[in-house]
């Protein structure tokens, strides 16, 4: 099973390139499947790519699942 996992966009580098929070570090992700994204949005990712961007409720309510599965 794959999961897509929603995280922070950090920082622009390129049209096809961010950096993603990923819990204490960061991730270099591909967004070339996104037509526009800023800092701050959260993006859903699949293996290294952005797929979709989220609003914040649904960023925190799916993070907050991930969590109990973690429980």
């Amino acid at each position: 099973m794959c999961l897509a996992v929603p995280l922070e966009v950090v920082r622009i580098l390129d049209d096809e390139k961010a950096v993603v929070r990923q819990g204490e570090g960061t991730l270099e992700i591909d967004t070339s499947l996104l037509e526009s994204f800023h800092v701050g949005d959260y993006v859903l990712v699949h293996a290294g790519f952005a797929i979709q961007i989220l609003d914040l409720d649904e960023a925190e309510q799916t993070l907050a699942l991930l969590d109990q599965l973690e429980s």
